[in-house]
């Protein structure tokens, strides 16, 4: 506009036209009205006085006829395009427009008057005149994006945004400053005092037509409000943006004066039981199905069951091993690439089996054995795109497997390209695929026999983990710690040769593989395998089968026990008398207490002796790492501890009362492992001794745990190397130790509880909280409903 830049002070206005002027500026500062409206009223008011003006073109006065600068008011606002960056606005720069407004400031100071806005201020009488307003030619970043070159966005509010920083410096420095905006949109802002001075800064086109114009002070809650925001610093700094919550994260984490502390004494490494000497132990297991190959071929080894219940193949350590031998002469001298073995020593290949055929999977897994290779087993993939089929795929790939051996009833069944060939699943690495039915091995010549050498320190299977991120990993065993798991497995459970195992659990991976196919062939046991799709249509097949071969041992989990109770009214025929051990594999969950108890209660009537039910703590790993022990063999009768909720989110063991409702009730899972040491360190940080009354995670020392994630050199220093220490820095033991992911504490008689795990660890503040302690609160209110609707 023409006379933006001269004050209207050095005009002679009447007193009409200057209310006219503050009507017509209080309009459009409350949206009533355009600014072409705007413009077009006010020019006309001052058409007869803007010549009396000096030093302005007259040129300029059709103010009608000029294009305004992109404006937009508070009540209408509309999008406009930014000012060229290279032309320099003069007219907010002009000494005759600073001159006027120290002029206006001095002479609305002497009458001692607010300015026409509620954004008022206490001025040090000083303070504007020492002040002046910096040139903007300099201007940096940090004193607002409002002066950007090309970034002018222009409002009513900006046309003396070289003012406005300069002014604002003045307020907030002055100690008497204070201003009732800030007092409502800051914390901590103070009331302003009585002022004796006020000024506003001048924005807008209310800084030409306000000054020295008597009006009404009412300014609209919109302009208010935009008046408020620029008060506020353009970049508060992160401390004062997040200080709410800041100041609440510190009371959270501030420590509770009266919370539970330990108090015990450091606790000191506990060594199991030595290995029996003197026990003609086989120097490795493919020895000893070398011998029971040989010596009793026609001794039974495992009988598969179908979904009915009914047995359709029985497995003789004669046949084990002659199917082995030839699987592992195909796999060493039948498969070629390129004119060149397929395989060599220490390769590792990928065994696809359904659950529904441990015999296959019983002569895949010996078959590498011998062949030396290192057998990977695996789930069965179902879709091409199967998320979890993915991770695996990653191990795959990271172990280098290029062959799977399969089934031709599995193979059937995965899907198909478009060639005919089974599909190249995402993720997976490029792989041969071999169908090991009988039909497709080669018999071995008379004199090739493969080398059962005593047990090495070499890998003999990879055994996938799944992390609670979802990422998998193999963690690798050894020959030697296969062996001497074997050993302490059949020390600690009292296995005898011919034995019959009832076996509920999946035989590829952990305790289903640990008993059910390794411990067994060791000791000649005949292993009756209950495939899982049984169970969920006869959740009482395997007491059934106990019952029916007489079984001594039986492997399950708590879940298979308590969908046994739920089918078990009407049956009046079953007994479980032979049992002399039930192995519970998890034992160590805390909800695994009430499914034993319950199971006791009911079946004790029908030959079940108390004593013979046995949970365990196992860890991938670590592999078993404490077992209860069957009665005959002298161990410690079993313990219950009823521990207080509140004392274990704080870490430290307090024994409490059953009658309270916040109390967490555990079992023991009886004493570590023949031949291992185990202590117990903190959760967090160097892996210092806990405290006798303090939850730590448990980790075991011993020949018989894994030995390594496979290719994984970093996580595998951390996990399966640590180096436990007393609290003055001391190491335990001159030998590593593994972590086993598993939290307890060591109770009396040296048992060991569990009381939830690292991956199902959640941290709120200073507090620990298990998943495993939700599911058991939540079976502790309703165990039936909540078990069996969720199973």
């Amino acid at each position: 506009m023409a006379d933006r830049g001269c004050p209207l002070e050095a005009v002679p206005l009447p007193a009409e036209v200057r209310e006219s002027l503050a009507e017509l500026e209080l309009e459009l500062s409350e949206g009533d009205i355009t600014q072409k409206g705007y413009e077009k009223k006010r020019a006309k008011l001052l058409a007869r006085y803007i010549p009396l003006i000096q030093g302005v073109d007259p040129s300029l006065q059709a103010e009608n006829r000029m294009p305004a600068p992109s404006q937009t008011t508070a009540a209408v606002p509309k999008q406009q395009k930014p000012r060229p960056t290279s032309s320099r606005d003069e007219r907010f720069r002009s000494d005759v427009h600073t001159e006027a407004v120290q002029a206006a400031l001095a002479k609305y100071k002497e009458r001692k008057m607010p300015m026409p806005s509620k954004r008022r201020s206490v001025l040090v009488h000083s303070s504007v005149e020492t002040y002046t307003p910096p040139d903007t030619s300099s201007a940096s970043e940090d004193e607002g994006s409002l002066r950007r070159p090309g970034r002018l966005t222009s409002t009513p509010l900006q046309s003396h945004s070289n003012i406005e920083p300069w002014l604002d410096r003045v307020i907030q420095g002055s100690s008497t400053s204070s201003s009732a905006s800030s007092t409502s949109s800051h914390p901590g802002g103070r009331p302003a005092a009585a002022p004796t001075a006020a000024a506003t800064t001048l924005t807008g086109p209310a800084a030409h037509a306000h000054l020295g114009v008597p009006v009404n002070s009412r300014v609209s809650s919109k302009i208010q409000q935009l008046l408020n925001t620029l008060k506020r610093p353009k970049r508060p700094p992160l401390k004062e943006f997040f200080v709410d919550d800041f100041e609440e994260l510190l009371e959270v984490q501030q420590p509770d004066p009266n919370q539970p502390k330990p108090e015990g004494s450091q606790m000191v490494v506990l060594r199991g039981e030595p290995l029996a000497v003197g026990v003609p132990w086989p120097p490795s297991l493919l020895a000893a199905l070398q011998r029971w190959g040989t010596t009793q071929p026609k001794a039974p080894c495992l009988t598969a069951l179908d979904t009915a219940g009914k047995a359709v193949y029985t497995l003789t350590y004669g046949k084990l091993w002659s199917r082995s031998l030839k699987l592992a002469y195909t796999l060493l001298n039948k498969l070629t690439s390129k004119n060149e073995p397929l395989l060599k020593p220490g390769d590792r290949v990928a065994l696809v089996f359904p659950n529904s055929d441990p015999v296959m999977f019983m002569v895949a897994f010996y078959g590498c054995l011998l062949a030396d290779l290192v057998p990977v087993p695996i789930e069965v993939p179902l879709t091409r795109k199967d998320a979890g089929s993915q991770q695996v795929g990653f191990l795959l790939g990271s172990c280098g497997v290029t062959l799977a051996l399969t089934t031709d009833a599995c193979q059937k069944g995965l899907p198909k390209a478009q060639t005919g060939e089974v599909a190249t699943f995402k993720g997976w690495p490029p792989l041969s695929w071999l169908v090991i039915d009988g039909k497709h091995l080669t018999k071995p010549p008379k004199d090739w026999r493969p080398q059962t050498q005593d047990a090495g320190a070499g890998t003999a299977y990879i055994e996938y983990k799944t992390s609670k991120e979802g990422s998998t990993v193999g963690v690798t065993v050894s020959h030697a710690s296969l062996l001497a798991q074997c050993q302490a497995l059949t020390q600690a459970c009292g296995y005898s040769e011919a034995e019959t195992l009832t076996n509920v659990l999946d035989f590829k991976r952990d305790a289903g593989l640990w008993h059910g196919v390794l411990t067994s062939v060791m000791n000649r046991m005949h292993v009756i395998s209950i495939p899982y799709a049984l169970m969920k249509v006869n959740p009482l097949s395997w007491i059934q089968k106990v019952c029916s071969y007489k079984a001594r041992a039986a492997l399950v989990k708590s879940r298979d026990m308590h969908w046994s109770l739920l089918a078990q009214r009407g049956q009046r025929d079953v007994s479980l008398s032979s049992l002399r051990v039930l192995i519970v594999a998890d034992g160590a969950n805390p909800w695994s207490i009430s499914s034993c108890d319950a199971f006791l209660n009911v079946f004790q009537s029908r030959g079940l002796r108390p004593e013979v039910i046995c949970p365990c703590a196992t860890s991938p790993e670590a592999l078993t790492v404490a077992i209860r022990r069957p009665p005959d063999l002298g161990g410690p009768p079993p313990k219950k501890a009823v521990l207080s909720m509140n004392g274990l989110s704080f870490g430290v063991i307090r024994v409490d009362t059953e009658e309270k409702l916040s109390v967490l009730t555990v079992q023991d899972v009886g004493q570590v492992l023949p031949g291992a040491d185990v202590c117990v360190v903190k959760v967090e940080g160097a892996p210092y001794l806990c405290k006798t009354d303090e939850v730590g995670e448990l980790c075991v020392s011993s020949t018989t745990t894994g030995t390594a994630y496979y290719g994984l050199l970093g996580i595998t220093k951390s996990v399966f190397e640590t180096v436990p220490v007393t609290a003055g820095g001391m190491p335990v033991s001159d030998r590593p130790f593994t972590r086993t992911g598993l939290l307890g504490f060591i109770g009396p008689d040296n048992l060991v509880f569990v009381v939830g795990k690292l991956d199902g660890l959640m941290v709120v503040g200073v507090r620990r909280h298990s998943a495993d302690d939700i599911v058991a609160t939540a079976l502790a209110v309703e165990p039936m409903k909540f078990v069996y609707r969720g199973r």
